[in-house]
């Protein structure tokens, strides 16, 4: 029996399985006056959240190369020593959630390529689709690979065309050229600092300045909340299909995809990225209040209390609330500092009913008509345990409603979700669902609802989770691939 099915209650790994996880977060500056690798570190410190298995951190002194990368969180990865040795210049970092490549050291990013120019440095956020044509054509180039990743073969073939003679610019977008699929990267050489993006841009990439010594120095990140933590100004996004350097002489713009069409992951908004982050010129939480509000015109119900699945569901219960004038409270007490365990609990414990994660305030609860909201369901189980646990705590009722659509497909670009058949709104209607979870009523955002909400071109988003409308073709060999891998799991 493995832990999740020795758990009764909600521990950190199931709640993950039952979300989509994140698969990257990446930083990238360039700044000679200043502790590059310190200022990396706290950019991927606020960037943790996209991914917690493994890290790291690729510096550039001249034309030398320092990198330190492990398995673990930041934290645990990175201490005040390390950090001191890298040295440079410039510098990039990785925090990673696996989705292509197995979960080991080997695949931990930075990569790093030799070429003819220096060593070069990757960092990349997303999925490629192409990677088994990829990985034939470059191996008949007569490359090598160290990992499984499809993040090397980018650095692969960015080496491989800088070999042919093209300087870091031009090899950089004639290797762009050969990867399809969702990629948001930062890159280092020993001359500066690459970020680009695929493009739809399906992965955010920021562009911040940093002021140092009177000079203004560059910043990338996957998310502007990483600009915050080190002091640094938001300028704008990286557009799809571009590509900036950034060097002593400041950043440059180079529009390598002439037709982009715009497909930001619209989960990015819903979940993933962290509320404090900016998105279209607004947080992110004001935008999770309007999913909320959005809600409460479509599915409003009588009750006595809104509350929100901590941490994610509480800005759509909020705003709920807020539309409605029904109060909102907590009901539910999130333990902050329980990470992944792996030690089984006793079976006195699995009897009585550990409580890890998610604590109900019973008093709170009591006699309550409760509606309870949260972001997202994928398989049903975490909720079914909240559920149960609301109704021992003493909901007099419980009504769940979910600040977006049904999740019915499976993503190939970069975010870990299950299989189709896994999903459970993909095999069961909203009332089938209703019954599983133990709930009153159920209600989802609608889709029109979701894409109105932000207020932007709702074309320029994608919600192929949601339609099985994918902006970018899958190969039948990734969706066989994705299901061998789910049914090895198992």
């Amino acid at each position: 029996m493995n832990l999740q099915a020795a758990f009764e209650t909600i521990d950190s790994e199931s709640h993950s399985q039952d979300k989509p996880e994140e698969a990257c977060g990446v930083f990238g500056i360039y700044a000679p006056d200043e502790m590059v690798a310190k200022l990396t570190y706290f950019g991927l410190y606020a960037l943790q959240h996209r991914g917690q298995e493994s890290a790291g951190i690729a510096t550039f002194d001249g034309d030398k190369v320092h990198y330190h990368k492990d398995m673990g969180l930041v934290s645990q990865v990175f201490k005040e020593d390390i950090l001191n040795k890298l040295i440079g210049q410039s510098a990039i970092g990785h925090t990673r959630y696996s989705t292509t490549g197995s979960s080991h050291r080997a695949n931990a990013q930075p990569a790093v390529v030799a070429t003819r120019l220096g060593n070069l440095a990757l960092a990349h956020n997303g999925n490629l689709v192409n990677t088994a044509s990829l990985r034939i054509l470059l191996g008949g180039r007569g490359c090598n690979f160290q990992s499984t990743t499809d993040s090397e073969m980018i650095a692969i073939a960015i080496g491989h065309e800088v070999d042919q003679g093209k300087d870091w610019i031009s090899g950089a977008i004639a290797a762009f050229e050969l990867c399809q699929g969702a990629y948001s990267l930062t890159i280092a050489t020993p001359n500066g600092v690459m970020g680009a993006r695929d493009p739809h841009g399906i992965r955010p990439l920021v562009i911040g300045m940093l002021k140092s010594n009177g000079q203004n120095r560059y910043v990338l990140a996957s998310e502007t909340c990483a600009l915050d933590i080190i002091g640094a100004e938001y300028i704008r996004d990286v557009e799809p299909g571009e590509l900036v350097w950034i060097d002593q002489q400041g950043i440059s713009s180079y529009q390598w995809a002439q037709k982009p069409a715009r497909k930001l992951c619209i989960f990015e908004m819903i979940y993933f990225a962290r509320p404090d982050s900016i998105m279209h010129n607004e947080s992110l939480y004001t935008y999770r209040m309007r999913l909320g509000e959005r809600l409460a015109q479509e599915s409003l119900v009588e009750a006595d209390l809104v509350m929100g699945v901590p941490d994610s569901g509480i800005p759509a219960a909020i705003g709920f609330s807020r539309a409605t004038g029904i109060p909102f409270g907590e009901g539910l007490i999130k333990n902050r500092y329980v990470g992944r365990t792996f030690i089984q609990p006793t079976q006195s414990m699995r009897e009585s009913g550990i409580r890890m994660k998610l604590n109900p305030l019973k008093d709170v609860l009591h006699n309550k008509r409760v509606i309870i909201i949260d972001d997202s369901i994928v398989r049903g189980t975490t909720s079914r345990k909240i559920i149960k646990e609301l109704r021992e705590a003493g909901a007099a009722e419980v009504h769940m409603r979910i600040s977006s659509p049904p999740v019915t497909h499976p993503c190939f670009y970069g975010i870990d979700t299950d299989t189709q058949d896994q999903l459970i709104a993909a095999t069961k209607s909203v009332e089938e669902i209703s019954a599983i979870l133990g709930v009153d009523t159920l209600a989802y955002l609608s889709w029109e609802g979701m894409l109105e909400s932000t207020r932007e071109n709702t074309k320029e988003f994608c919600s192929a989770c949601f339609t099985g409308d994918y902006p970018i073709s899958i190969p039948e060999n990734i969706k066989r691939s994705k299901l061998i891998l789910e049914n090895s799991k198992t």
